[in-house]
């Protein structure tokens, strides 16, 4: 389940990159809004899929609310989601062979 979890939260972190840094300047910058209208809504599902995988991973694994805070907040944070992996990984390792 960990593994599920980083790999949602770094795809969900890696669409909201896409999303802040390609989409949003090619639409205020070219006057394009097709991108941030995909991009968006793909974003949008899978900030969706990410919480549910949250509350299913926070009620297996007994995370704390404080840590529950954290990964939320840290969802909508540019790059966090990146760094809460590797804490993770860390923390999970003999879980991830």
């Amino acid at each position: 389940m960990i593994n599920i979890y980083r790999r949602t939260a770094i795809i969900e972190g890696i669409s909201y990159l896409i999303l802040l840094f390609i989409a949003m300047p090619i639409k205020y910058i070219l006057k394009i809004s097709e991108p941030v209208k995909y991009f968006g809504w793909i974003h949008g599902v899978l900030f969706l899929i990410y919480m549910v995988i949250l509350i299913i991973a926070s009620i297996k694994y007994k995370w704390s609310i404080k840590r529950i805070a954290i990964y939320l907040i840290g969802s909508v944070l540019p790059f966090v989601p990146f760094i809460l992996d590797k804490n993770l990984k860390k923390e999970y390792q003999s879980q991830n062979n």
